[in-house]
């Protein structure tokens, strides 16, 4: 494919940010501009997950004026010693406008398992009584999270590994239960070996892309905060790994994130 055929393609399917915090500061504060620079830097939608639910009106509205800005609720691990039964109650109602819920999931470093575990699970069952997909948070608990997805029937609506960090074989169950792996920023650092392997040896239709802006910070720009524009440095550094062109890596991650979402992204 030649190079203006390349970037033809690209531009039509564009990148696909499958976990961007559009509405958290620094971004929120300069939204419209660094929308804008993404957009010319060929990303063009944008999947927003909820971390709290005092954070879900800003979800709602940032995503009713950017183009491309699609919302998920859900419950982060880190807020479950502050959640009760309303904030679930609210997040069931708040279902039906969400595509998905996430991120929820389970993260080893915050402590109180047993807590956190019940609230995964009750979002679990929310996200399959509304048909959505889940987006997982996972840190040093990968073999409890895939037990708990097998428990609770997330086959029934798959979803996305966000930022996986685990090895290929957990990758290779995660696939068995309809779940995408999710492709950071850690592919760009320095003395990456786990993300590299994840990249070379699973499909191509099994992954998807994410900025987690303002976090993860690809290598080129380590010290400043995360900009949804930067997701290029990713879909770059996949395109070479897997010996592909941009646009290639572009179509393949934006169709499987549609898949995955059971979406139509706007256009």
């Amino acid at each position: 494919m030649d190079a203006q055929a390349d970037l033809l393609v690209f531009v039509i399917w564009m990148l696909t940010d499958t976990h961007c915090h559009l509405d958290c500061e620094p971004l929120v504060g300069r939204l419209d501009q660094l929308v804008e620079e993404a957009r010319s830097a060929g990303v063009g939608q944008w999947l927003i997950p909820g971390i709290r639910p005092d954070g879900w009106p800003g979800i709602q509205r940032l995503c009713s004026r950017i183009r491309g800005a699609m919302p998920a609720y859900g419950i982060h691990p880190a807020a479950a010693e502050a959640t009760g039964e309303g904030q679930l109650a609210l997040l069931a109602q708040l279902a039906p406008q969400a595509v998905a819920i996430g991120e929820i999931g389970l993260d080893r470093q915050l402590g109180n398992l047993e807590r956190q575990e019940r609230l995964f699970r009750a979002q679990l069952n929310i996200a399959r009584q509304h048909g959505l997909p889940v987006l997982i948070h996972c840190r040093g608990a990968i073999g409890r999270t895939l037990a708990i997805l097998q428990e609770e029937r997330a086959d029934q609506v798959g979803g996305i590994m966000h930022a996986f960090s685990g090895s290929l074989e957990s990758a290779w169950n995660c696939i068995r239960l309809g779940f995408a792996i999710s492709i950071s920023a850690t592919v760009t650092y320095q003395g990456a070996v786990k993300p590299l392997e994840l990249v070379r040896e699973l499909p191509l239709a099994q992954l998807v892309l994410e900025s987690d802006a303002p976090d993860l910070t690809p290598q080129r720009y380590k010290g400043r905060f995360n900009r949804p524009a930067w997701l290029l440095e990713t879909a770059s550094r996949v395109a070479e790994l897997k010996g592909l062109t941009l646009a290639e890596v572009a179509t393949a991650t934006t169709a499987t994130a549609r898949r995955v979402l059971r979406q139509s992204w706007p256009d």
